[in-house]
């Protein structure tokens, strides 16, 4: 039997952008010919699974028959949600249609993460769906690139027939405690869950029988136009406002893993984002959108509605002017080199891989000491994009504005 498919696109997917400034949920933002939610489906296109369920709301209803319409996807099934209730009755509601058999195994994705190597992460199910019963539960973990208090984590110890147990669940901790848990082989918690129905069940059944209730009801009286169904509204919101770690996993006694050392991210901030196009800048770049200063050049990799991906390389002994802007702030990764970075009345030294953030008006300037070229992966966003928008304070190349 086939695995079932279902996708998570109820997320407002906002801490991208300022409360003033929210663009489009980041599972629909186009990245340069290609949105999160768009992978998800090209994911899930694979022979191993059956058609995919989705898991929404109604306002993001049209982008998603869209994107179903793009990647040539004509069989699914689209469940919406009245109301935000957290993944615990999202999940569940999701597998209580009855077009899933009792016994088969059900994947459960977010809409908005990224997997690079889906290769690997096919071979990945193939290897263990075998080992899923009406009893167990698999979990994915990510082996961590590096440490970060974005994510969660778990550790694990070694079970029977090469299969993994979780031994502990650890929350987005700070950085300095995430160095000590992959010191000890811990795992980014990816978010994603892999379990049969008829398992999934008897765990609502008997952990969270509010939800189930709620959710069976909301099934049972929803509104179905073709192969959309409205959960009914009176029932759903009184569903249990949880997640699925909170009413699911923290009460089950063994969880097992899955264990992926493929490239993975949420892209749930501008950090991420310009990893992520510093891995993939190959694929951006063009000749034509390279533009040459004093202090070295730029590179346009790529501009999305409300943010502009660059690539600044600052020359030895490189010093760009003193600055500010009106419209937009900036996030930037160093690749390569070290950076003497003016920001206010402050000077922070930055090395590869560190970060920094340049609100907007506020005066900064970059330097390089350094005996290598500088380069900076550069994330802009705001209103106005543009050179214009540079007021100028000190430079030694006489481009005072």
């Amino acid at each position: 039997m086939k695995i079932r498919p279902v996708i998570l696109c109820g997320g407002a997917g906002t801490r991208l952008w300022s409360s003033s400034n929210k663009i489009l949920p980041k599972q629909f933002i186009d990245f340069g010919g290609w949105n999160l939610f768009r992978r998800s489906l090209e994911r899930i296109k694979n022979p191993i699974f059956d058609y995919p369920i989705i898991s929404t709301n109604l306002k993001y209803l049209k982008d998603i028959k869209k994107n179903l319409k793009i990647c040539k996807i004509k069989k699914f099934v689209i469940i919406l949600e009245p109301d935000k209730r957290n993944t615990a009755p999202a999940i569940l509601s999701s597998v209580l249609i009855n077009k899933i058999p009792d016994r088969q195994s059900v994947m459960f994705f977010a809409a908005d993460h990224l997997i690079e190597r889906n290769d690997l992460f096919i071979k990945s199910i193939i290897k263990k769906k075998d080992y899923l019963n009406n009893e167990n539960i698999f979990i994915f973990g990510v082996k961590p690139t590096a440490p970060s208090s974005d994510y969660g984590y778990f550790t694990t110890k070694k079970s029977e027939k090469k299969i993994f147990e979780v031994s502990k669940f650890i929350e987005k901790p700070s950085e300095k405690k995430a160095k000590l848990i992959i010191k000890n082989k811990g795992y980014w918690n990816a978010g994603m869950i892999f379990i049969r129905k008829d398992s999934l069940i008897s765990k609502y059944k008997k952990l969270q029988p509010i939800i189930y209730k709620n959710c069976l009801n909301a099934i049972l009286k929803s509104k179905k136009n073709n192969n959309v169904y409205t959960l009914n509204k009176f029932f759903y919101s009184r569903t249990t406002n949880k997640s699925f770690d909170y009413a699911i996993l923290e009460k089950t006694k063994k969880i097992n893993a899955i264990k992926l050392n493929i490239p993975w991210s949420d892209l749930g901030s501008w950090k991420e984002i310009c990893q992520m196009y510093n891995r993939n800048k190959n694929k951006y770049f063009k000749k034509k959108n390279i533009f040459y200063r004093p202090w070295g050049s730029y590179t346009n990799l790529f501009r999305g509605k409300g943010f502009l991906i660059k690539e600044l390389k600052v020359k030895i002994n490189g010093l760009l002017s003193l600055q500010k802007h009106h419209h937009r702030s900036e996030h930037w990764l160093i690749t390569q080199g070290v950076a003497k970075i003016t920001l206010g009345k402050k000077i922070f030294i930055k090395r590869k891989n560190d970060t920094i953030f340049i609100p907007l008006g506020s005066v900064h300037r970059i330097e390089n000491t350094h005996k290598l070229p500088l380069k900076i992966i550069e994330a802009q966003v705001g209103s106005i994009l543009k050179e214009s928008d540079i007021v100028r304070f000190e430079d030694i190349y006489g481009r005072i504005n």
